[in-house]
């Protein structure tokens, strides 16, 4: 273990921790994703004499670590500075990519993207945002069952940071859905990006706790609710945003508008898309009070508009993600549980990734399975909570 102090002024009340926090002997204070919610709580390991440190001997730490000596040596800081280095909260913010393995580091992103939607008034905001557009816009393009994958199981499993994963998740099935079948011009991808990540800005801490709320909204939240297309608008607005499309997208991604998608303008066109994947994702995603819908109602909840007609939107976020979408976990007709890791020609038979045999013994290793043959074809989908086996995401992954 090689611990380094860390500079406690960077440390962002009510953002999860980048890293596991630790004392000057090692003793673990908070976890990895812990969020810190109020200063005292820093104040009180301060106050015995603590020195808030981080391992740098942790891989993720470690290339954070070597990378700042690395800038210092090169911007010739005096040694002496460089041998009192503290590293800030910003140095380990991680970029995506785990080197040498085209594998992302996603939970180091989910992080990043919590913090960063929560702090919308923060330093460099806008430019820390074009960033986590482009690296999406890269996962979704080379990796896209990937990345539906291992987002889907994020919404599911770590619920506290559920409104970045959300926005994330939104942007990938839309950017699906307008290249795949819309076939939209390119050059729309980063206005939709940008639309589905800032559209709940002005909510972001709110919808987190929703996510864990067992009782209804109460009046205060309501308003909040209804309000936040309209403050999430102006707050762009005021950051210097000028993309009319962007922010007419934002402004309207909660309004009911049935009809084709080509008497729109470009920016209701996209608001209409965000729209309905927005709903369709929030039915696909637990919360602490219910289960998540079934697919095939999640299915068809998108698949026809307010008069109950097919919504044109809506049939494409269908067909470009599936009626089972990577991530999410089914029964097979053999008795077998699974998680479905890959996107088929037909949209009701995707590969799967069998992690429960039919006696209902949990697998060892996980053993792909494709789903159309009548012997291993889904039969249902099965909540993620009734899934008693603990799926890592690397190892599943890995398998796509």
């Amino acid at each position: 273990m090689n611990l380094i102090a860390v500079n406690i002024s960077t440390l962002r009340l009510g953002q999860p921790l980048p890293f596991a926090l630790r004392n000057e002997q090692g003793v673990l204070l908070a976890h990895k994703g812990y969020i810190i919610s109020e200063r005292e709580e820093i104040t009180y390991w301060t106050s015995r004499g603590m020195t808030l440190c981080v391992d740098v001997d942790a891989a993720d730490n470690h290339r954070a670590y070597v990378g700042k000596l690395y800038d210092m040596v090169r911007s010739e800081v005096p040694l002496g500075d460089i041998a009192d280095m503290q590293l800030a909260a910003s140095d380990l913010d991680k970029t995506v990519a785990t080197e040498g393995t085209g594998i992302p580091d996603w939970t180091a992103l989910q992080i990043r993207a919590n913090g960063l939607l929560r702090d919308p008034q923060g330093e460099q905001f806008l430019p820390r945002l074009e960033k986590l557009y482009a690296e999406l816009r890269t996962l979704v393009e080379h990796h896209p069952d990937a990345t539906l994958c291992a987002l889907m199981h994020l919404s599911a499993t770590e619920v506290q940071m559920y409104s970045a994963t959300h926005a994330m998740l939104v942007y990938v099935v839309c950017s699906l859905a307008a290249r795949e079948v819309l076939n939209w011009p390119s050059d729309q991808d980063a206005t939709l990006g940008m639309a589905a990540l800032t559209m709940n800005i002005a909510m972001t801490a709110l919808q987190d706790e929703l996510t864990v709320q067992n009782q209804g909204l109460t009046a205060k939240q309501i308003d909040q609710v209804e309000q936040h297309a309209q403050r999430a608008f102006n707050m762009l607005a005021a950051m210097g945003v000028d993309n009319e499309d962007w922010l007419l997208a934002v402004r309207h991604h909660h309004d009911r508008a049935p009809g084709p998608l080509e008497t729109k303008t470009v920016a209701m066109r996209l608001a209409r898309l965000l729209q309905r994947a927005d709903t369709f994702i929030a039915r696909l995603s637990p919360r602490v009070g219910r289960l998540s819908m079934p697919p095939n109602a999640a299915m068809q909840a998108c698949y026809f508009d307010e008069k109950q007609h097919v919504d044109q939107a809506g049939a494409a976020l269908i067909k470009a993600v599936g009626v089972y979408s990577p991530g999410v976990y089914v029964r097979l007709a053999n008795g077998e549980v699974a998680v479905v890791i890959r996107r088929g020609a037909n949209t009701t038979a995707p590969r799967v990734a069998v992690i429960v045999n039919r006696d209902g013994s949990p697998r060892g290793e996980m053993i792909v399975r494709e789903t159309n043959m009548p012997t291993t074809k889904i039969i249902a989908h099965v909540p993620h909570r009734e899934v008693k086996v603990q799926v890592q995401l690397e190892k599943l992954l890995a398998l796509i």
